[in-house]
């Protein structure tokens, strides 16, 4: 696995995605997961898997995520597993809004509840990268339509 990024990090921020990239979190799957969603971006080739186990009341009690490709794939989907244990789906959908509006627009309001998300706002200053950051929110998002489909 290569050590360094493929987009210049530095500071704190950097230090976070670094740790995330090199030992991602959460990354054993799950035998009985509720939600299960895999996004694959053909033109760089990063993928997302995740799968999420729900309690009784429905709010995520076990998490799975993997990915392969680039230093921001990786420690997206890492970042975003350590955020969902102890939230309900519509928790879930919001904090993706949120993300979604930081990474497009920048910090503001929205960026409560963020968490260490926060710390991918640096991929703002590449572009063509944002895809990177939110393709395991998007990969999350289409799972939780697709549960929501069949068991309502």
């Amino acid at each position: 696995m290569p050590q360094q990024p493929d987009v210049p990090l530095d500071g704190l921020y950097g230090d976070l995605i670094m740790a995330h990239y090199r030992s991602p979190h959460n990354n054993t799957p799950l035998d009985d997961a509720d939600v299960e969603a895999e996004e694959f971006n053909p033109f760089c080739g990063d993928r997302a898997t995740l799968q999420l186990k729900l309690d009784a009341h429905g709010k995520v009690c076990g998490v799975s995520a993997r990915s392969e490709g680039c230093s921001i794939i990786r420690a997206a989907t890492s970042i975003l597993s350590d955020l969902l244990n102890d939230k309900s789906l519509s928790e879930v959908e919001e904090m993706g809004q949120k993300f979604r509006t930081l990474m497009q627009s920048g910090l503001g309001e929205e960026a409560d509840g963020l968490g260490d998300l926060l710390a991918l706002q640096v991929v703002r200053r590449y572009p063509v990268r944002i895809k990177c950051a939110l393709l395991p929110m998007v990969a999350l998002e289409e799972g939780i339509k697709a549960y929501r489909a069949k068991t309502h």
